[in-house]
């Protein structure tokens, strides 16, 4: 008996705090339903100043102070030979001016609502980019939902239609959706063992109709047009509406080798487009990607001769989010800290 009342005791403390965080997250949903929109925005950092900064105080760090002396003497000379050569030649800049190399970091979710930052960084690159400028897009995503990622990959072509030198770099991984952004490159640079590819279309949906049969609970869904729905969660599905809802994942593969057939005409499409991936050194052999390389290794490289910018649009958590995202991490350290306390209904769960 005393087993059971502690047990009850901790079962109602436990579905106290649970009901207290969903109203919490409750609250917070409707007052962000209530917020208006908030502008983002624009953020600009020199990448060049970060990456020179660096590799100055590095080498401060190495050099003995003799060394260090003897440096600075030289950059000092350098500059004054450089100064006075201007002087000579008053009709050339006294600065050659750099071109740039905008990089762009794309981290996509499974419904790509990342697009929407995407949209306003290039909206800004393309209203001041310059003939010789590039954009560096590094990517990193599993892809999602074909209209998300559709939408993405149309971000990145308004660049190639203004002509702008464009490339995508994958450290990680760019499959499916990603690689239909990374396919728009002209140049693809990836990791050795980045994941490339996946070229294909999948659809899964759990069916409950059987255990709601076996309840007796009835599922009533009407619709007006033959394949309004082809398949359902609750209902029973039928072989033709499972063979229509088949010819439409087919229908969407096809525009999606298509669309990597229209970049990349140098690609095998039959060979790479059954939904396999590679990894980096393997895509190159495959002319999924254009060179095997790292995008710290190309930033390094690009530095030598251009300016490096980093833009990224940035919009500003509202309160409602902030206190929603709290809600919920202080409701996963309570599931986790019960747990493994081995109490309660979460025994052997």
């Amino acid at each position: 008996m005393e087993f059971l009342y502690e047990y009850g005791l901790f079962f109602a403390k436990t579905l106290t705090f649970v009901a207290a965080i969903l109203a919490i997250i409750v609250t917070a949903v409707v007052l962000a339903a209530k917020q208006k929109t908030q502008k983002g925005e624009l953020l600009i950092t020199d990448l060049s100043e970060q990456l020179n900064n660096n590799q100055q105080h590095f080498e401060e760090q190495l050099l003995s102070e003799d060394e260090l002396k003897a440096k600075q003497k030289a950059e000092k000379k350098a500059a004054k030979a450089a100064k006075k050569a201007a002087k000579k030649s008053p009709t050339e800049p006294e600065q050659e001016i750099k071109n740039k190399l905008y990089v762009v970091d794309f981290k996509g979710s499974i419904d790509a609502k990342e697009v929407s930052s995407l949209r306003e960084e290039v909206t800004a690159i393309l209203g001041v980019v310059q003939p010789n400028d590039e954009v560096l897009v590094r990517l990193e995503t599993g892809g999602g939902m074909v209209h998300g990622y559709g939408l993405a990959s149309s971000q990145l072509q308004r660049l190639r239609a203004q002509g702008v030198n464009l490339t995508v770099s994958v450290d990680k991984v760019a499959a499916s959706g990603g690689y239909m952004m990374a396919c728009v490159a002209p140049k693809i640079i990836a990791a050795p063992f980045a994941i490339i590819g996946s070229i294909g279309v999948i659809a899964q949906i759990p069916n409950f109709n059987r255990l709601l049969k076996k309840h007796d609970v009835d599922f009533e869904q009407m619709t007006a047009g033959e394949f309004k729905r082809t398949v359902t969660m609750f209902g029973e599905n039928t072989e033709k509406g499972k063979e229509k809802f088949q010819l439409e994942l087919e229908e969407t593969h096809v525009l999606f080798k298509e669309f990597v057939s229209e970049n990349r005409p140098q690609l095998d499409i039959n060979k790479v487009a059954t939904g396999e991936h590679w990894y980096g050194s393997q895509a190159f052999s495959l002319n999924l990607i254009d060179k095997v390389q790292t995008s710290d290794d190309y930033l390094l490289q690009q530095n030598e001769t251009k300016t490096v910018i980093a833009v990224r649009y940035s919009v500003k958590k509202k309160l409602a989010d902030k206190i929603a995202h709290a809600a919920s991490l202080a409701f996963e350290r309570c599931l986790m800290k019960l747990w493994q306390q081995g109490k309660g209904p979460f025994i052997n769960s």
